[in-house]
């Protein structure tokens, strides 16, 4: 391979590296903007309109956390594991015209709701066996007690936020 082909290929294989590690992909992106567009009928119609627009959240599954071992059970304590989900809660941006008594100006009142982050645990489930661990006073033998049963509840964990604004101007 002559050498101009090295590096005609070595600059193609450095500008590819450079782009893919510039890009971001849609799963790294928190939310997905949504836009209303209303250009349309504000320029047929002739008058000012609300600037509408939103964020929905990508939803991440996280991994659950493992069961754990404790002394004295058979069966470890998370049998059911619960499943963490991060996301968001939905964000809405709102801007509208408001006229001015006194004047051909508009004001503008405006409502901003980000989305904002949201943390979720599935329910889970542990439980343990009808019967002790090997006693050794008894020959090694295990001794039957009660079952145990419980439900992992399960867990919602997030801080909204929102801002109310008036002013001048759209």
């Amino acid at each position: 391979m002559k050498s101009t082909t090295r590096g005609t290929l070595a600059a193609v294989v450095a500008g590819v590296a450079a782009a893919v590690a510039s890009a971001t992909p849609a799963t790294a992106v928190g939310t997905v903007p949504v836009p209303v567009p209303l250009d349309g009928v504000e320029k047929s119609l002739n008058i000012e309109l609300p600037k509408i627009g939103g964020e929905l959240p990508l939803p991440v599954p996280g991994a659950p956390e493992g069961p754990r071992y404790v002394e004295g059970r058979l069966i470890p304590e998370r049998a059911v594991p619960q499943l963490p989900v991060s996301g968001g809660l939905p964000g809405v941006g709102l801007r509208a015209p408001l006229p001015r008594l006194l004047g051909d100006d508009f004001d503008h009142v405006a409502l901003d709701a980000p989305a904002s982050d949201l943390r979720t645990l599935a329910p889970g489930l542990t439980l343990d066996a009808p019967l002790t661990p090997p006693n050794p006073d008894h020959f090694g033998l295990p001794e039957p007690k009660l079952p145990e049963v419980g439900v992992l509840t399960p867990l919602l964990q997030t801080v909204p936020g929102a801002s109310l604004a008036m002013g001048p101007g759209l």
